[in-house]
């Protein structure tokens, strides 16, 4: 047990500023809320020095019974694989307070306080290592999410909330009925190392996959369970759709790697090829629709399914550069996407309008909104020297070991997304302001600036450097892949199929090609 309270400060910190909102002066609420999530940012920053890369174990645990019988622990840890997730967090958290200054003027203190509570769930996703605990965390930010939506959110905000909650949720149940099962079959325990260590028969873990699957699918959202996704999208507020493309959609895939993977080794290969062609048909099928979207976010959620795509691709691919590029498009998406939702919030405020027609030719009015746009949307596309291009790049390169025709279909979405995205940036930062809008069009002021300045540093540093991040999720994810990929009787060990040349490099194959 860590001498230090590090992810339980990290989870409570939030919460207990959500309690404290409804005490404060109204004029202080947008302060307090940004003082909360910035100590939060400050508790998690020190968590990259301290992390051990070398080490494949859990770190900085804390483990305190919760309820002896059955025995449910409060137990909270982190790996390589939601280290980067946490900081990714904590990271826009601060920003999705201070992009909601001006924009959010009623009933400040809930929404302030959904912010907050929140942020301490999502972290309890990632850091739970107890099921039920794990579970209690999953299911609690619905509720906040729903509100976010539903209260905050757009003309049709209640359809789009009640179709969230009830997708999620249903997934949610099976879930439930899964930790019930593992509960009994892996020795009357929730703890999920202990879990993952067990050994289960092929008939159960099938039927496990399938309900992780239903929970996991809905949560990513793979393709055909994605259709609340844009329509949540489009009511919430800007903050709901940064939180809900940055960090939420990461809980299905993080669920597949952290559970299905290790937990259920057997039945994962058994669905590669389903996962593949779901993952396949997303990447297009997401591409295909952003190009005909006329609304900037419906075109940016649309964009998520199809980089979302890759994501769960990456992750069945069973290698080291498929699953290290998974956890780094996870991280880039999360950076990326809720920048450009970001963006979206600025010129919103202005001319009130999500339409590209309404919002053109904003390079002369604003020019330092249409260089960060830019920057955002080259990012997307996967632009060599950004951060997405180094997970889409090791993403392909782990199925090229797998399939070459399913490397050349999935590369198909990265022509697609070239395609969206210029055209999409050709008409919003060129072309002729519209008349009516033209007097509206202030270029950012320092607020904004702070906003999305920081995601810009993020998109260029990992672009150039990947490989400090690379290297504290090496053990981790071959530890993963070791699980999930046993080697038979007198053969090598299956980590990572690579050349020979290749494996006598001292340095991680992924990390080693990315290394500036």
């Amino acid at each position: 047990m860590t001498a230090f309270p590090w992810l339980t400060l990290l989870i409570f910190v939030p919460l207990a500023g959500a309690i404290a909102l409804f005490f404060v002066k109204e004029t202080s609420v947008r302060m307090a809320a940004l003082g909360v999530t910035l100590a939060d940012l400050a508790i998690s920053l020190p968590l990259w020095w301290l992390f051990d890369g070398s080490s494949a174990d859990m770190q900085f645990t804390e483990r305190v019974v919760w309820i002896a019988s059955p025995p449910i622990h409060y137990s909270l840890g982190l790996d390589g694989i939601s280290l980067p997730l946490i900081l990714m967090t904590t990271v826009l958290m601060p920003l999705c307070v201070l992009i909601s200054w001006r924009s959010v003027e009623t009933r400040l203190r809930s929404f302030m306080a959904m912010l907050l509570i929140m942020e301490g769930a999502m972290i309890g996703v990632f850091a739970a290592l107890d099921f039920v605990l794990f579970y209690v965390f999953w299911e609690a930010m619905l509720i906040p999410m729903y509100l976010l939506i539903g209260v905050w959110g757009g003309l049709n905000r209640l359809y789009a909330a009640i179709k969230f909650f009830l997708y999620t949720l249903a997934g949610s149940v099976l879930l439930l009925v899964a930790i019930l099962v593992l509960y009994v079959q892996g020795g009357h325990t929730f703890d999920i190392v202990q879990l993952s260590r067990g050994a289960y028969s092929t008939a159960l873990q099938f039927w496990l996959f399938l309900a992780f699957f239903a929970a996991f699918a809905v949560k990513v959202p793979m393709f055909p369970f994605h259709t609340w996704l844009p329509d949540a999208h489009v009511e919430a507020p800007t903050a709901g759709s940064v939180i809900l493309a940055s960090v939420l959609l990461k809980m299905g895939t993080y669920g597949f790697l952290r559970f299905s993977l290790p937990m259920l080794p057997d039945a994962s290969r058994a669905f590669t090829p389903l996962m593949v062609v779901l993952s396949i048909v997303a990447i297009i099928y997401g591409a295909y629709m952003a190009l005909a979207q006329a609304d900037l976010k419906k075109l940016i959620a649309y964009s998520s399914v199809s980089h979302m795509g890759f994501v769960t691709l990456g992750l069945f691919m069973f290698n080291i550069q498929g699953i290290e590029g998974a956890v780094m498009q996870m991280v880039n998406h999360g950076i990326t996407t809720g920048a450009l939702f970001l963006c979206v919030g600025v010129i919103y405020e202005r001319t009130h309008s999500r339409e590209i027609a309404d919002n053109v030719g904003l390079t002369k009015p604003m020019p330092r909104y249409a260089t960060l746009l830019v920057i955002f949307a080259l990012s997307s596309l996967g632009l060599p020297g950004t951060n997405s291009f180094v997970g889409e790049f090791l993403v392909l390169a782990g199925t090229f070991l797998w399939s070459k025709i399913a490397t050349a279909l999935a590369s198909l979405g990265i022509i697609l997304a070239a395609a969206y995205m210029l055209w999409m940036v050709q008409r919003v930062a060129f072309g002729v302001p519209s008349p009516q809008f033209l007097p509206r069009l202030r270029d950012l002021n320092r607020r904004e600036l702070l906003t999305l300045t920081p995601l810009a540093v993020l998109v260029f540093w990992i672009g150039l450097f990947p490989n400090p991040l690379l290297t504290r999720m090496h053990a981790s994810v071959e530890k993963v892949i070791a699980r999930s990929m046993p080697a038979l009787p007198g053969a090598a060990p299956a980590v990572s199929r690579v050349p020979a040349a290749a494996e006598q490099h001292p340095m991680p194959v992924a990390a080693e090609v990315l290394r500036p």
